[in-house]
């Protein structure tokens, strides 16, 4: 059997990995050795995620979190490096933008092990972002660059990357929404436990650094969803990192209903019957897309530019002034009928490249 290591740390890539690992495990050819830097080490970030989406839990925990980004960055590579050299896997597996994608990657490739890297050729075009340069380095070691869009696979040729090299399979969160829509739907009980009622609420998320570490822009945000919360429910799944920064500058929300971290299965059912979402995160930008809910994107670029060309999703930069009248006036603005992540197979298409 092929042995492939897989590396994650963070929310989003435990969710891709879902697909992924189910259509490598139907080959019956691979053996798959997931390896959880710890990254997001929480229960609620973290543990209840491979619960619901029933991923096996991984066969090594490396419990590296918190730090700065080359503090992190390093303790996964010192950990990562020996890990590999045990095991001797044919390929080394990473998801997204986060540093567990960086060091994964660049560990194995020192080690001359091929990479393969799901999201590649993904481009914001801001270099200020960490998560764009773990991108751009991971995509230029990998042998493998699985890409979601067609509009990554033109960044990576333009960037010069072989044409061999690069394989359209489509979007893996488009897999897991497919799948774990219909699942969610039956076992979510999110909706009753918030006296939720469908399409009257707004779903906001907030974590990213350039967001949550400006206090300028923390304030301008929180205090815009304050705004719309006196004409419309917000639901806000409160980022630990978040909640530890609304502290510190001693804000304290009296409008908007803000909550624990929840979920996949509960996050997606808030999602499926939101009638706005407003948010920073790249994941839920494309499950607001896939659940047909118009989005905000409460950054100053995104790198799924086909959202914002289809008028699915607006960019609003947290550093304009009344942001609360910019996000109600996109309420039940629709987009153009396109689909540009795939058929929902996206899985099957990356392990039938891996077996080749």
């Amino acid at each position: 059997m092929k042995k492939i290591v897989t590396i994650v740390g963070a929310r989003p890539q435990f969710i891709k990995v879902a697909p992924v690992s189910a259509a490598l495990k139907a080959t019956s050819k691979f053996h798959e050795i997931l390896v959880h830097t710890g990254q997001h080490f929480d229960a609620d970030m973290s543990d209840v995620f491979f619960e619901e989406l029933g991923i096996d839990p991984p066969e090594h925990n490396l419990a590296i979190h918190g730090g700065g980004h080359g503090e992190m960055t390093g303790a996964m590579l010192q950990k990562i490096e020996p890990l590999l050299l045990q095991v001797k896997p044919e390929c080394v597996l990473v998801y997204g933008d986060t540093n567990s994608t960086l060091a994964g990657a660049l560990a194995a490739a020192k080690l001359h092990i091929p990479v393969a890297h799901v999201e590649a050729g993904l481009r914001s075009f801001n270099k200020k972002m960490p998560e764009e340069l773990n991108r751009i380095l991971t995509d230029h070691m990998a042998r493998y660059l699985f890409a979601s869009t067609e509009s990554a696979r033109e960044n990576l040729l333009r960037e010069g990357a072989d044409p061999s090299t690069i394989y359209f399979v489509g979007d893996v969160m488009f897999d897991a929404s497919l799948h774990f829509a219909d699942v969610a739907r039956s076992r979510s009980s999110v909706m009753e436990r918030l006296a939720l009622k469908e399409k009257e609420f707004v779903l906001a998320t907030v974590h990213r650094a350039e967001n949550t570490d400006d206090s300028i822009r923390l304030l301008n945000i929180v205090d815009g969803l304050e705004t719309v919360a006196a004409s419309m429910q917000v639901v806000l799944p409160l980022h630990p990192r978040t909640r530890q920064k609304l502290a510190q500058i001693g804000f304290s929300f009296k409008n908007v209903m803000a909550i624990d971290p929840v979920g996949y299965l509960d996050m997606i059912s808030l999602e499926a019957n939101a009638t706005l979402i407003a948010t920073d995160s790249g994941g839920v930008q494309k499950e607001a897309f896939f659940f047909k809910v118009p989005c905000v994107t409460l950054r100053d670029e995104t790198e799924w530019v086909e959202l914002v060309a289809s008028g699915w999703n607006t960019l609003l930069s947290p550093s304009l002034p009344d942001l609360a009248s910019q996000i109600l006036d996109k309420i039940g603005r629709v987009g153009a009928d396109i689909e540009p992540y795939g058929q929902g197979n996206a899985a099957a298409h990356i392990a039938e490249v891996l077996l080749q």
